[in-house]
């Protein structure tokens, strides 16, 4: 795993430097003792000891061996003391290592799982105008809808560059600045539209009561692309997907249904796991990251996301969000 393989580099990196600067500090403390001991020896000559002491003055000899036997002691702790402080002091200077590592790997990863379905959409987008162009068909509509998605990937692209250079927006400034979760979830639907009519599949999506998260509008979008997305690659051709947002207990819930088999060949908590996959079912196959984005995104901003219900009818994600201001209760607004 890319993980592991980032850890290893870095203890092999702590080890070397650790080892230069114990080699370096134990030859400093080997060559002050041995200093120490030479003029020891030298002081402790076998004529000083027939000297005889003059009136008031006071002499202590000392056992030169003795002396050898404390130093060479003295040095012993003290080189594995400079040893163990070595590698101490070795791992966190290079742990920044590590982490740059981690956030270079995450960076790519977050990258390409991120652009592929903006992607994906506008490619069919472009599609659908070279048939109405050929058809001699309207294409305004098309046309506003291509340039909303390359402004989308334009703010997409800049803010994983925000995060890649850590300047990222933290979830406090995040909440202050919030967004409406119903154009974001009708929005949200109305751009993967695209993809689920190549397939014959229907989205809908429902807003029962009106709420303000506190994500940005950015944020929460990528959260609901994840998962609509999600839900679109594991339905059938020709099933359905549903889109069911409103409030509960205080908090703003998401509710994504697809029509699919349900999960199976993997555990159900492993399914937000970076890299999760299960069996290969022959439908577009991501590459194991999207699920994971959102649970990181939930936890940044105080909710959760969960697998709500899963059997051979189908599959609901929950994507459970705290509600800035207190909802404004009204009729259900639905798109088909």
């Amino acid at each position: 795993m890319p993980d592991d393989l980032d850890a290893r580099s870095v203890r092999r990196a702590a080890l070397r430097t650790a080892l230069q600067v114990a080699a370096v500090s134990t030859a400093l403390v080997i060559g002050v003792l041995g200093l120490a001991a030479i003029v020891i020896v030298q002081q402790s000559r076998p004529s000083e000891l027939l000297e005889r002491a003059k009136p008031g003055q006071s002499k202590i000899y000392v056992d030169a061996n003795e002396v050898l036997v404390a130093l060479v002691a003295i040095g012993v702790v003290a080189i594995v003391v400079v040893g163990l402080a070595s590698w101490a002091i070795s791992r966190r200077a290079v742990a920044p290592l590590g982490t740059a590592l981690r956030m270079q790997r995450s960076f790519v990863a977050d990258a390409s799982h991120e652009l592929r379905t903006p992607l994906t959409v506008l490619d069919a987008r472009l599609q659908v105008l070279d048939r109405k162009l050929r058809r001699q068909e309207p294409y305004d509509d098309t046309l506003a809808a291509a340039r909303r998605d390359a402004r989308i990937m334009i703010d997409l692209v800049t803010d994983l560059l925000l995060v890649a250079e850590a300047s990222a927006i933290d979830s406090r400034t995040d909440a202050l600045a919030g967004c409406d979760l119903r154009p974001v979830v009708l929005s949200s639907v109305r751009d993967l539209e695209v993809l689920a009519a190549e397939r014959s599949l229907t989205v809908s999506a429902t807003v029962e009561n009106e709420a303000r998260v506190g994500l940005s509008e950015l944020s929460l979008r990528r959260a609901l692309v994840v998962l609509i997305d999600n839900a679109l690659a594991h339905s059938p051709d020709g099933g359905t997907v549903e889109v069911v947002a409103g409030v509960d207990r205080g908090r703003a819930v998401v509710r994504v249904t697809d029509t699919g088999g349900g999960i199976t060949g993997i555990d159900v908590d492993q399914v937000f796991e970076r890299f999760s996959h299960g069996p290969d079912t022959g439908r577009r196959r991501g590459f194991g990251i999207g699920l994971s984005l959102v649970r990181d995104l939930a936890d940044r901003h105080g909710g959760r996301v969960l697998v709500d219900a899963t059997s051979e009818q189908g599959t609901t994600m929950r994507l459970e969000l705290p509600v800035v201001h207190p909802p404004q209760r009204g009729s259900a607004v639905r798109s088909t």
